[in-house]
């Protein structure tokens, strides 16, 4: 993957996990070809192992099918939780988890 294209490599996105999509805000442009345009999503895999979904795909330059960066982004089911996580050189590093009940159980206040 290629550190030279990219503003900050692995940037914290808090929350944010995209199973599809670029981040095109740490694009600073194509290290080979120069140019600064959008990005094709290519060899996109989705494999389930475990009970956790896998999706992994490459960013490629449009213009002279650099790989940029290689995306992979987790879904997966725990206890009374979806657990979401990407890793990626463009996109950034991110999960989250957010509860299948109808009241998040961490947002509940305990009564005395």
């Amino acid at each position: 993957m290629c550190g030279d294209c990219v503003e900050k490599e692995y940037p914290n996105r808090g929350n944010t996990c995209l199973d599809n999509g670029s981040f095109l805000l740490n694009f600073t442009g194509c290290a080979v070809c120069s140019k600064r345009d959008f990005m094709l999503i290519t060899n996109k895999s989705l494999k389930e192992e475990d009970g956790e979904e896998i999706v992994t795909y490459d960013h490629l330059c449009k213009n002279c099918h650099h790989v940029v960066a290689r995306h992979e982004y987790t879904f997966s089911i725990m206890d009374e939780f979806q657990e979401y996580t990407m890793l990626c050189l463009l996109c950034g590093k991110a999960e989250d988890t957010i509860s299948i009940l109808p009241d998040d159980p961490r947002q509940m206040t305990l009564l005395f």
